[in-house]
């Protein structure tokens, strides 16, 4: 079996362990592979094998991948900083973003998504370890934040996302995943139409799906050590 296929087959087989370890419901877990410094070549062998979605952190190594691909009904995800002078692209290119953190930014988003595409599905990224190195919004600034987000038109804020400071300990790595998860709990109480968690990457995957992540970003694991 193709290396990428089998580490693709052996990573779903771990999602659906866990999904069922921790009483979620089966396939709620949605994998989104990460790309970044991978190959058309690489990401086309996990397509053909029913891979879907990807993860892209840097635009113009994503455009040319796009533009290589795109006759293979890939979702594109764009997970990394957005820089103003990128929005265009990023809004013209992509289905999701996962790392929405300034108005301004999200303005951009909105003005420049194409006429006749579907709204660009976005992820406000929370600083949920309120880490000074890390990008995303502090917690308290979140409910205000998601209602400036639902107005503006070419947008549909689908959830959140974060990457909380790392851990080694299981029940340590879970608590940053709760209090996301606790904010989300709140926002769709107050009436916002949300259905997506993204947290959880190769090493704290376990603690994301026990605290209800809904999207997992994960690269090794599926395509192999970095070359």
């Amino acid at each position: 079996m193709d290396p990428i296929a089998q580490r693709l087959k052996t990573t779903l087989e771990q999602l659906r362990a866990f999904e069922h370890k921790y009483g979620r419901t089966e396939n709620s877990v949605q994998l989104l592979a990460v790309s970044k410094t991978r190959s058309a070549e690489e990401i086309a062998r996990a397509c053909a094998i029913g891979q879907k979605d990807f993860g892209e952190n840097y635009l113009q190594e994503a455009e040319q991948k796009i533009t290589e691909l795109e006759e293979s009904n890939i979702t594109w995800h764009f997970i990394g900083p957005v820089q103003s002078n990128k929005t265009a692209s990023i809004s013209a290119n992509f289905a999701w973003l996962h790392s929405l953190d300034r108005l301004k930014i999200a303005r951009r988003l909105s003005q420049s998504r194409p006429p006749g595409m579907a709204a660009l599905n976005v992820c406000i990224q929370v600083n949920i370890s309120e880490e000074a190195s890390k990008s995303g919004i502090p917690a308290g600034e979140v409910e205000t934040f998601s209602e400036q987000v639902t107005s503006l038109p070419g947008l549909k804020l689908r959830g959140l996302m974060t990457m909380p400071a790392p851990h080694k300990e299981l029940a340590e790595q879970r608590k940053g995943f709760e209090k996301l998860r606790r904010l989300f709990d709140r926002l769709v109480q107050s009436g916002h139409d949300l259905d997506t968690l993204s947290m959880g990457t190769s090493h704290d995957v376990e603690a994301a799906i026990a605290e209800g992540a809904t999207m997992v970003r994960i690269g090794t694991a599926v395509f192999g050590p970095r070359q």
